[in-house]
């Protein structure tokens, strides 16, 4: 049974045979920019291992928020470098932080834009790790304390449900936290509501691998852990699927609006999963080893990166995920909008 070879031949004979028949289509309305916005005026700085990324400044983002919603992108995802950084990552819940004074310059820019926020400390605490540190000496005696620690998981909830109230209050459409912490979910989706921001929604990093391919990601955000890995809180690529959809079910029941896989090459295997088990939005994360593989090996010559750029991200939206954070979303609008690269 199935499909004979001369029907498939039939099926495949025309490119407008074959865009008749197809089922997966890529859609600008798929899409989410990550930008980076760091302390500073006048910014607007190439991010040496992200190939046509850049750090921007608060005063600075407006303009490339209006360029984002001028291609019908419909939502941009932030991470922000503070000025300074501390054990805890104080400068996350700043009211005068550089994310929160980036929402509030993309929102007069370009109101109709959603503007998504990266809850997570990494980039805010001087060791690089992604929550507070807690101290455990007992393990190796003859090194100092905190760099033995581990992560004290329910205080880093309290610290993450600051930080999402206050990108909520800065006026964040959707909060996004990647620490994947044990029940911060919860802690924030309270925090949320005993606020009065019921309407602001959660999109997880369900299922969010300690992968190798985050290298060029960690360079621009200055993330890299000062010490240990990230292994003991961020998912074992080796794990079962069942693990995977156990994250996400937590999530989701703890009031998760929109549950993410990342990174998405490696695990399409988990976002088509994930989309047979969960009926609620599912993002995939084409991070920035994904990305930079395709740039460079353009750069190279040794492929067409238009095409393989399609296919990339055809594949991701073939495997299951609705909603497709990308750096590549600014040249897949211009090629879905048929204007030029560049």
């Amino acid at each position: 049974m199935g499909f004979p070879k001369i029907r498939m031949r039939r099926l495949r004979s025309s490119d407008s045979m074959r865009r008749l028949v197809r089922q997966t289509a890529l859609s600008v309305d798929d899409l989410v920019y990550p930008l980076f916005v760091r302390q500073g005026k006048g910014l607007k700085a190439p991010i040496k291992t992200m190939t046509d990324c850049f750090h921007f400044s608060p005063d600075t983002i407006a303009a490339e928020a209006v360029e984002v919603a001028s291609l019908n992108i419909p939502a941009v995802l932030l991470f922000g470098l503070p000025g300074k950084k501390d054990d805890i990552g104080s400068q996350a819940w700043a009211e005068d932080g550089v994310v929160q004074r980036s929402i509030k310059e993309i929102k007069k820019a370009a109101p109709q834009l959603l503007v998504i926020t990266d809850v997570c400390l990494c980039e805010y605490t001087d060791h690089g790790h992604c929550g507070v540190i807690k101290a455990c000496p007992e393990l190796v005696p003859k090194v100092r304390s905190r760099e033995n620690g581990k992560i004290d998981n329910d205080p880093t909830c309290e610290l993450l449900a600051k930080m999402a109230l206050s990108h909520a209050q800065a006026g964040a459409d959707i909060v996004a936290p990647s620490d994947m912490m044990d029940g911060r979910v919860r802690y924030i989706r309270e925090a949320l509501e005993k606020n009065g921001f019921e309407n602001v929604a959660i999109m997880s990093y369900a299922a969010k691998y300690a992968s190798a391919f985050y290298g060029p990601f960690r360079d621009a955000a200055e993330s890299t852990p000062a010490f240990g890995d990230r292994k003991t809180y961020q998912m074992d690529p080796a794990a079962s699927t069942e693990q995977a959809m156990a994250e996400i079910a937590l999530d989701i029941e703890e009031g998760a609006d929109i549950v993410m896989v990342k990174p998405a090459l490696a695990y399409l295997d988990i976002i088509a999963r994930a989309r047979q088990r969960f009926d609620c939005p599912l993002a995939a994360y084409n991070v920035s080893g994904e990305y930079m593989m395709i740039k460079s090996a353009a750069a190279a010559g040794l492929l067409d990166g238009k095409a393989a750029m399609l296919e990339l991200l055809t594949s991701i939206k073939r495997a299951g995920a609705d909603i497709l954070i990308t750096y590549f979303a600014k040249d897949v609008a211009k090629v879905l909008l048929d204007k030029p690269m560049g």
